[in-house]
C-alpha cells in the first residue's frame, strides 16, 4: 500500500507525457497471470512440413494465431545451420556496438546529471548486452518481449529484464499492429505500462504477423529441405553399388533368406557371411548427377543470405579470386542494415526502459527533454580519419560548427574557440581586410604579400599558400578565373556549402590581391 500511495503522488507519465497508473507493474510481472499457457510446449510444425501446411500456418498468423508461426520460426533457426549462422551475425553485430547517452539540445545541468545517472545504472545492468541480443530476435519474428521486474534499492527502482517466448502473445483483432498477452480466457490482455520492453522490429513493411524476416525465409527453408532429402535419396541409390546374390538350385527358403541378409549387410557393413555354394556379385553403381540438388541447396542458401545480410559474400566463399575486397564491399552493405537495426532497438530502449527509469526516479524531466540512448555505429577508424581531416582543416583556418562537433564526436565534446595573442580576425576577415587595404595605393600594394605573411594567423598562411599555388597552376596553364574557381571547388569540395563559399571568397580575394601586386610590380 505504501508503494501505491507513493506512485499516485508522483504522477507517472508515459513517453508521450500522459498520466498513467503503474502500481500493478511495480509490484508484479504480468506473466505471472499466464497460468497454464506458460507451461505449453512448442508444437514443432516443421516436422513433415509441406507447402500447403506452410501456407496455412502463415495465413492463420495473419488472423491472430501467432503460436504455430512462432513455433515454426524456432524450428527454422534450430534445423537450418545457414539461417542460424547468418542471423547470429546480424544479431551479434548489434550486441557488440558501444552505446552512449545523448543529451537534448542546450541541456540543463539537471538533464546532464540525469544522463550521467542513467549511464551508471545501465553500466550496472549485468545482462544488458544479452537483453540487446534478445531484442534483436525481433528481426526474424517481428517482435521480442521482455517483462520488467522492478527492484527497489532504497528510494530507487531499477529494472530487471526477463525475456519471454514469442508464442505467449497475440495481436489485437481491431489493430493488427498491437500486441496483447495471451490469457486463459482465450482473449488477449492489454500490456501493462512500465511492465514491458516491447520491441517491434520492422525488417519489412506490414503488420506484426507479416513484419519479420522469417516469413520470407520460410519458403527457401522448405525448398532447401526438399532438395536435401532428395540428395540423400540420390546418394543412397546411386552411391552404393548394386549387389546380386546367387543361390544353387534346390536352395531352401531359409537359405535364400540367409543370402538376402548377407547381400543387404555386406553393402552397408562391408562384411557378412553366407552359406557355401552361394555367390554375391557387385555391379558398378548406376550413373547419376548430384549437381542439380547441390545447385538448388546453394541457391536457397544464397537467397537466405541476401534476405538476412543483404548479400552473400560474408557467408559463402566464391571462387572469384578477389576474396576480401568483395567481402569489404559486402560489409558496407551490411552496415546499412546494422544502422537500421541499432536505431530501431535504441528507440525501444528509450521508450520502454530509459523513460520509465527517469519517470520513477528522477523528477522534473519531461519526456521530450529526456536523455536518449543511442548506439555508436560509426567505426573508430572512420572517426580517427575524420578527426585527422578536421585537424588539417583547423590548421588552415576552417572550423567545425558547434552542432557538428556534437553530431560527429558526441556530446562529451564541445567546440572551444582559441584566440590568438593579439585577438586577430578570422582567416576570411583578414583576407578581405588585406584586399581592402590594397586599394589603388602603390605603396600599400608593395606591402600586401608581407602583410599576408606577418599580420595573419599561421593557419591562414597555409590556406593562402595552397590557394596561391592553385592560382599559379591555373595561370601557367593559361586558364581563366572560372578555371581557378573550378579548381577551388575540386580542392575543397568535401566542405559544407557555407564553408566552401568562405574558401572561394578568400580565394578570389587572394587572386585579386595577387593580381594587383603583379600589376604594381611590373609597373
Amino acid at each position: 500500500m505504501v508503494i501505491m500511495q507513493r506512485v499516485r503522488k508522483s504522477q507517472i507519465l508515459d513517453a508521450n507525457g500522459n498520466n498513467i497508473e503503474v502500481t500493478e507493474a511495480l509490484s508484479d510481472e504480468q506473466v505471472s497471470k499466464l497460468g497454464y499457457i506458460a507451461k505449453e510446449y512448442g508444437s514443432h510444425p516443421s516436422g513433415g512440413l509441406t507447402p500447403l501446411r506452410l501456407s496455412n500456418i502463415l495465413r492463420n498468423a495473419e488472423q491472430g494465431n501467432l503460436v504455430e508461426q512462432n513455433d515454426l520460426f524456432e524450428d527454422m533457426e534450430e534445423k537450418d545451420g545457414h539461417i542460424f549462422a547468418d542471423m547470429s551475425k546480424r544479431k551479434r553485430a548489434i550486441m557488440g556496438l558501444d552505446w552512449q547517452m545523448e543529451l537534448p539540445r542546450n541541456a540543463t545541468a539537471q538533464e546532464k546529471n540525469a544522463a550521467g545517472q542513467i549511464t551508471e545504472w545501465l553500466d550496472d545492468m549485468r545482462h544488458l548486452k544479452t537483453n540487446i541480443f534478445n531484442m534483436a530476435d525481433a528481426i526474424g519474428k517481428c517482435y521480442s518481449m521482455h517483462s520488467i521486474q522492478w527492484q527497489e534499492y532504497g528510494k530507487i527502482r531499477l529494472p530487471k529484464l526477463n525475456h519471454q517466448e514469442s508464442r505467449l502473445f497475440t495481436i489485437d483483432d481491431d489493430d493488427r499492429n498491437k500486441l496483447l498477452m495471451r490469457s486463459n480466457a482465450g482473449k488477449g490482455e492489454e500490456l501493462w505500462e512500465f511492465g514491458w520492453v516491447s520491441h517491434i522490429h520492422k525488417a519489412k513493411s506490414g503488420s506484426i504477423a507479416r513484419g519479420g524476416l522469417y516469413r520470407i525465409l520460410a519458403w527457401p527453408f522448405i525448398f532447401k529441405n526438399y532438395s536435401i532429402r532428395d540428395l540423400a535419396e540420390f546418394l543412397e541409390i546411386y552411391g552404393i553399388p548394386l549387389r546380386t546374390g546367387k543361390y544353387p538350385a534346390g536352395a531352401s527358403d531359409n537359405e535364400k533368406s540367409t543370402l538376402l541378409r548377407a547381400v543387404i549387410g555386406i553393402g552397408h557393413n562391408s562384411a557378412g557371411i553366407m552359406p557355401e555354394g552361394m555367390e554375391i556379385d557387385f555391379h558398378e553403381a548406376a550413373k547419376g548427377q548430384s549437381d542439380p540438388f547441390k545447385f538448388m541447396i546453394e541457391w536457397c542458401e544464397s537467397v537466405q543470405s541476401k534476405i538476412i545480410l543483404g548479400g552473400t559474400l560474408t557467408s559463402t566463399a566464391e571462387n572469384t579470386g578477389l576474396g576480401s575486397n568483395l567481402g569489404d564491399i559486402h560489409n558496407e552493405i551490411r552496415k546499412d542494415l546494422l544502422v537500421s537495426d541499432a536505431e530501431q532497438i535504441a528507440e525501444t530502449i528509450n521508450r520502454d526502459l530509459i523513460w520509465p527509469m527517469i519517470a520513477l526516479n528522477i523528477p522534473g524531466i519531461s519526456p521530450d527533454r529526456a536523455p536518449r540512448f543511442e548506439f555508436v555505429t560509426e567505426e573508430s577508424e572512420e572517426l580517427n580519419q575524420r578527426a585527422a581531416r578536421d585537424k588539417d582543416l583547423y590548421e588552415i583556418g576552417i572550423r567545425l560548427k558547434a552542432d557538428k562537433v556534437s553530431e560527429i564526436y558526441g556530446d562529451e565534446y564541445e567546440l572551444v574557440k582559441i584566440k590568438t595573442t593579439n585577438d586577430s580576425p578570422s582567416g576570411n576577415e583578414q583576407a578581405a581586410l588585406v584586399a581592402a587595404k590594397a586599394g589603388d595605393d602603390d605603396n600599400e600594394l608593395d606591402g600586401v604579400v608581407d602583410r599576408l605573411g606577418v599580420e595573419t594567423q599561421d593557419q591562414v598562411d597555409q590556406l593562402y599558400t595552397k590557394i596561391k599555388q592553385l592560382l599559379d597552376d591555373v595561370a601557367e596553364s593559361g586558364g581563366t578565373m572560372q578555371d581557378f574557381s573550378d579548381r577551388l571547388v575540386e580542392a575543397f569540395g568535401f566542405l559544407d556549402p557555407e564553408e566552401l563559399a568562405d574558401v572561394i571568397q578568400m580565394g578570389l580575394a587572394t587572386a585579386e590581391v595577387a593580381g594587383r601586386y603583379e600589376v604594381s610590380d611590373n609597373a
